[in-house]
């Protein structure tokens, strides 16, 4: 039995939060295409790891920075709500920042569309000016 296009594009949002929640980089990767339209907007002279990005190799550097500078506290998902191929997941978490110990809270959305079953267009909204914050000594 195949699956729909919203059922595709759920089980593809549930595999990202699995992967990411456990810090799967390769598995991670699998889900994106080679070119992605990707931005989270935010300070990228504090936070580097934040801004635009378009290549698969520039999002693997996003993790890689974003992983070596940062510390999960707490992450709860809210809401999934998929209309075809574009999916948004909400909800808030908490974060240490390893530069500076400080602890933020912030509401997130993400923002997903796929082609062919991979992620083509990425944003992330979260509180920037909460990190711009954490990341100042």
């Amino acid at each position: 039995m195949s699956l729909n296009a919203s059922e595709q594009m759920r089980s593809l949002v549930t595999q990202y939060i699995k992967y990411l929640a456990g810090r799967d980089i390769e598995n991670l990767m699998s889900l994106f295409a080679e070119q992605v339209d990707w931005f989270i907007p935010g300070n990228q002279d504090l936070a580097p790891w934040l801004g635009r990005r378009s290549s698969k190799e520039e999002i693997r550097m996003f993790f890689k920075m974003l992983w070596e500078n940062t510390e999960p506290v707490s992450a709860k998902v809210e809401h999934i709500l998929i209309e075809g191929n574009f999916g948004i997941i909400t909800g808030e978490f908490s974060t240490r920042m390893l530069k500076t110990g400080k602890i933020f809270d912030s509401i997130f959305s993400i923002h997903l569309t796929v082609e062919s079953n991979l992620i083509v267009r990425y944003r992330l909204q979260e509180d920037s000016y909460a990190v711009s914050e954490a990341l100042t000594e």
